[in-house]
């Protein structure tokens, strides 16, 4: 079973960060949210709060298939400005494993060197944080090891893609369908 960390910050976009554990856990994937503000309480930009899994200090990432950060502001600069998360994300790249990030979330990404080179995406407005990629304004995109989502209304394709590559694309069909989204992108 694949094992997912997700980076929560204080001023995460709501439906950036529970659609993908949500679709996650119902594929099956292991998905811990991990808080970074020192407790286990988070609270988006929207005013909820959430109970997260772990705290940063508590995570061992050892053993991560994917990290991920949520967008939203100010989450992501939060995000970026953990030097635990910047760090974890080096070791998780060096390592040839998964990343993704959607929203304004890439700007860590982009601030980190990882997105050189490579294809992205994320919330319009935020292209100049991609330092060294190629904008590519889709809901989301796979280059390599690292994932990137455009902002909100991505959440759920970004979330079924993300299963398809730590499951299978049956896997990811069958949530999406039991989820209802596959009639929507129907004729």
């Amino acid at each position: 079973m694949a094992k997912v960390y997700q980076f929560m910050a204080n001023g995460f976009e709501d439906i950036e960060a529970l659609i993908p554990v949500d679709v996650l856990r119902r594929g099956g994937v292991d998905i811990k949210t991990v808080s970074i503000t020192g407790s286990p309480m988070v609270e988006s930009a929207h005013g909820v709060k959430m109970m997260t899994d772990l705290t940063f200090e508590e995570a061992d990432l050892s053993d991560a298939d994917l990290l991920m950060l949520p967008g939203g502001m100010p989450g992501a600069s939060n995000l970026n400005a953990h030097e635990g998360v910047k760090a974890a994300l080096l070791k998780q790249n060096a390592k040839g494993k998964r990343i993704a990030a959607i929203c304004a979330a890439p700007l860590v990404l982009g601030g980190l060197g990882l997105l050189r080179g490579k294809q992205a995406t994320c919330y319009p407005g935020f292209e100049q944080t991609l330092e060294g990629a190629e904008y590519t304004a889709d809901l989301y995109t796979i280059d390599g090891n690292i994932t990137t989502g455009e902002g909100p209304a991505a959440a759920l394709p970004y979330a079924y893609s993300l299963l398809g590559q730590l499951t299978d694309d049956d896997t990811a069909y069958g949530v999406a369908e039991g989820m209802r989204f596959v009639h929507l992108m129907e004729d």
